[in-house]
């Protein structure tokens, strides 16, 4: 079989976890990238195994060998980039936010269709396995008609003011960090699940580090800090460390979600609870094979992840027997194995369902941080404009 060619534009945190993931599927090789500069370049494929590299984007474009690029570079870049991955005609898998605002957003929504290349962004939550079960179990109504979803995304990376890396920036990051960087995982995993769109907001958002000691080197997403003075320049910080957001979805059915990268002692916490008018249901990504069920009439449940008490449709997503946990690279690699897949196949991205988040869906994410921003600004309601 012949094996599908990709590239890989950026290596620092997400990318080369794209092609750790890639690279298990076994029907997909990995075979250029792209960094900063030449020499960056021909480095990082040394590392990392990679046959070509190229200095800048334009000569990956033109390699007639490459079918799909994944962009994995900071936030300010991804529209830019993505912009010129389709106007080539290259499938794309990008990482989130699409872009730095929903009208660019827009604008990569309507290339891939004037276009027609398969357009996935990572949004990997939505592929782990138990989340797919519980979306199962939802289509099938056996927790009644759902009635209220809460919960949080809360990371302590950023807890210390010595803490700092790019995301900080909102000319690197954008206008939101915790929002648009996390809190984007919860709407689009809940989203998913339950089958509804967030559609009004009202939105709280504080800077609980206001001034930040910046390293006077280079400093990398979950990376260490030092204590030592000298190593530092004070640097005030305009994006929210927090955010609590009331929310309504389409069919009028409430919720809420905290998002902290300053809780110190969550490492990477993305959790809900969905409570239906028969039962109810909670998960928690730092503890991913466990689905807990909770009831009126009888003792509560914990489902552990096992094909034997999946659903059908929830069974193709578990790779291993129960008591063998997958977690968040295996998340990832679900992502990268139903995107090449659906290339596999031949799908018509125009007609075709997706099963897995595309760049429709990252608009959508864009519409509801821009929502969250305004509603906070003004202190209001806001309607989330897609």
């Amino acid at each position: 079989m012949q094996k599908i060619k990709v590239g890989i534009v950026g290596t620092g945190f997400i990318g080369p976890t794209h092609i750790e993931a890639i690279r298990r599927l076994g029907f997909v090789d990995v075979i250029g990238l792209v960094e900063s500069n030449a020499d960056a370049a021909v480095k990082k494929a040394s590392e990392l195994s990679i046959p070509k590299s190229y200095g800048n984007l334009s000569e990956m474009l033109k390699d007639p060998e490459i079918e799909v690029i994944h962009n994995c570079t900071p936030n300010h870049l991804h529209f830019q980039i993505n912009k010129e991955i389709i106007l080539a005609g290259k499938h794309i898998i990008s990482e989130k936010p699409l872009a730095l605002s929903s009208e660019e957003s827009r604008e990569l929504l309507e290339l891939t269709r004037e276009h027609k290349v398969v357009h996935g962004v990572n949004f990997n939550y939505r592929q782990f396995p138990i989340v797919r079960q519980l979306k199962s179990m939802v289509d099938h109504q056996e927790l009644g008609s759902i009635n209220i979803v809460h919960g949080s995304y809360l990371q302590d990376w950023l807890l210390f003011d010595t803490d700092y890396n790019w995301r900080l920036s909102p000319e690197a990051g954008g206008r939101s960090r915790a929002v648009a960087d996390i809190g984007s995982h919860w709407c689009d995993t809940v989203q998913y699940v339950t089958g509804k769109k967030i559609v009004e907001v009202l939105a709280d958002l504080a800077t609980i580090v206001p001034i930040r000691r910046k390293p006077k080197g280079s400093g990398s997403t979950f990376g260490l800090s030092s204590n030592q003075e000298d190593l530092y320049e004070p640097v005030p910080i305009a994006t929210e460390d927090y955010a609590t957001v009331i929310i309504k979805f389409e069919d009028g059915s409430r919720g809420t979600f905290t998002v902290s990268q300053v809780s110190a002692g969550r490492k990477n916490r993305l959790s809900f609870e969905i409570n239906g008018s028969k039962s109810s249901a909670a998960w928690n990504q730092e503890e991913p094979e466990k689905l807990w069920i909770g009831h009126r009439g009888r003792p509560n449940e914990i489902l552990m992840a096992d094909p034997s008490l999946f659903s059908e449709e929830a069974r193709s997503q578990i790779h291993h027997p129960g008591g063998h946990n997958e977690g968040w690279p295996d998340a990832l690699k679900n992502m990268m194995l139903n995107y090449y897949t659906y290339i596999l196949e031949g799908k018509n991205p125009l007609t075709d369902p997706a099963p897995f988040a595309t760049f429709e869906d990252g608009h959508i994410s864009m519409c509801i941080t821009d929502a969250i921003l305004e509603s906070h600004e003004n202190g209001r309601w806001v309607k989330v404009k897609v």
